[in-house]
């Protein structure tokens, strides 16, 4: 039932929560957590949402709108309509039992949208304030909900925040749930991409993961300073990236270049498969972000890449399989290492990780972790680590409620540390890429001032 309470939340005051349920039974009873969702256990719920332009409809109208829509959302991802149950044997899964979603209406219509976009600035904080469930545990979904919707109006638009648990979702599943809340927005009765709930592949286990009594605590402390930016870099500047980072004699000055842009001895030092654009990008962060840390020569700096694993196995998982099937490539080296070679060195330290980690690899992943099952490690424990999320390839511009695609995508306060990266595509779809980075106060004024890295920065 809804409740109406004008309750204040920093920037923002609540008008009204409901819950809202699934326009139709699910005809699946339950989903057995996999190998790549119990880890996430510890993890916070995501939080991302898109900025959008002022709604041609009246603001009942279109949380009238909003509710229904997503009501028929949930009809086809029963998932987020359940709740998180333990078995007798310590196997979790998902009751898929129609208990329904959190629905937040709230208003911060003192922001415009000008105020609140402001490029080469840090995040605005008002962005933190229009989610729910902060600091929130995976684990909590045995009893509260597993996903929450808060729609905000602004004063010149509307922020649609998206909240689900990170046990249930990756960001594949989590894009495939948002955008398709959009679609049936926008009026489409038969949906692009329904989601795929066979639970047939060498994720699903038996092995039990053991969990303390009352669940597992946050493996960070989100308590320390930070700052948080979307940097932004150019298709052409990443394509520069690219370059720099396949042909490692390459130099700016003092190079005689023929018509290929390439020297005669670039081919004899190229890898054998080519490093990606967003490899190089990576790289390139890596190393400035080492720089600006100011570590000893021998300190050892980890860089950590979340991989979706679906197309990598064999045989292949449907795109559209719903539920984490992520792996995590952690790339070490010494800061030494890292920043006495190229661009190029780092660079395919990264890509050489990554072109390995395919079916083989990918199971040996899933028995590790069966022969030691644990929940997944989020934080920067040395001070010396950058984990990377996300995806410049998730479709987080393609979503149109019915009056425009997203003029941004933000995060809330989850699972946020120093060195904690999100990539997302830039909004043109042009190639660019936006990257959400979160550092230390300090680490991120020394990395304002690198020339290597701002050089590339738009």
């Amino acid at each position: 039932m809804p409740s109406s309470s004008k309750v204040a939340n920093d920037s923002v005051t609540i008008l009204s929560k409901c819950t809202v349920f699934p326009e139709k039974n699910s005809t699946i009873k339950s989903l057995k957590l996999s190998v790549s969702d119990l880890p996430m256990l510890s993890c916070q719920y995501i939080q991302k949402g898109v900025l959008l332009s002022q709604p041609p409809l009246p603001p009942n109208h279109l949380i009238s709108l909003l509710k229904l829509s997503l009501s028929k959302t949930l009809s086809h991802f029963p998932a987020l309509g359940g709740r998180l149950s333990t078995d007798a044997h310590g196997h979790v899964h998902i009751l898929c039992d129609d208990s329904g979603v959190e629905f937040i209406h709230s208003i911060a219509t003192h922001f415009q949208l000008n105020q609140i976009l402001i490029p080469n600035f840090d995040v605005h904080p008002c962005f933190k304030t229009f989610f729910a469930f902060d600091k929130t545990l995976s684990y909590a979904g045995h009893h509260q909900p597993i996903a929450a919707v808060q729609v905000t109006e602004l004063g010149d638009g509307v922020f649609i925040g998206c909240t689900v648990n990170h046990a249930v979702v990756d960001g594949t599943s989590f894009w495939n749930f948002f955008n398709t809340f959009a679609e049936i927005s926008k009026g489409v009765t038969k949906i692009t991409n329904p989601p795929n709930f066979i639970r047939e592949n060498v994720f699903i286990s038996p092995v039990v993961l053991p969990l303390p009594a009352g669940g597992p605590n946050a493996t960070f402390s989100g308590d320390e300073p930070l700052r948080e930016r979307i940097i932004h870099f150019s298709r052409d500047a990443i394509l520069k990236m690219k370059f720099r980072a396949n042909n490692p004699l390459w130099k700016l000055q003092n190079t005689n270049l023929n018509d290929t842009g390439k020297t005669s001895n670039d081919f004899n030092r190229k890898p054998k498969s080519e490093i990606s654009s967003f490899q190089s990008l990576s790289a390139q962060l890596w190393r400035a972000v080492t720089r600006a840390r100011k570590f000893p020569d021998t300190k050892t700096t980890t860089f950590r890449m979340a991989v979706n694993c679906r197309h990598r196995l064999e045989p292949k998982v449907d795109p559209l399989y719903f539920g984490n099937l992520i792996q995590s490539i952690p790339t070490v080296a010494s800061v030494g290492d890292l920043l006495s070679h190229d661009l190029s060195w780092a660079a395919n330290q990264l890509h050489q990780n990554v072109v390995a980690h395919y079916n083989a690899t990918v199971r040996r992943g899933v028995k590790d972790w069966e022969s030691n099952p644990k929940l997944f490690p989020l934080g920067n424990f040395d001070g010396a680590m950058i984990t990377m999320g996300s995806s410049p390839r998730f479709p987080m511009y393609n979503n149109d409620f019915g009056w425009g695609r997203p003029m941004a995508v933000r995060s809330g306060k989850a699972n946020k540390f120093d060195g904690k990266i999100s990539a997302f595509p830039g909004r043109h779809g042009d190639g660019s890429v936006d990257l959400e980075v979160v550092l230390a106060p300090e680490t991120m004024a020394c990395l304002e001032r690198d020339q290597e890295f701002m050089q590339y920065v738009s």
